[in-house]
């Protein structure tokens, strides 16, 4: 891992980790996107159940 990358943001990180994992396993670019549609769906919904457990506190 290079110097910037160690020190770039955690969301960064896992970017280029995701991007790494998934050329690796060769996985289509079409394939990649539709799941990464159902991931932010699901990561929204995980965010907005968050702020509605915050808000309640």
């Amino acid at each position: 891992m290079t110097k910037d990358l160690e020190q770039a943001p955690i969301h960064i990180k896992l970017a280029v980790d995701l991007i790494m994992l998934l050329e690796q396993h060769e996985v289509a670019p079409n394939d990649v996107l539709n799941a990464l549609e159902i991931i932010k769906t699901d990561y929204e919904q995980k965010r907005d159940q968050l702020i509605r457990t915050e808000q309640l506190t």
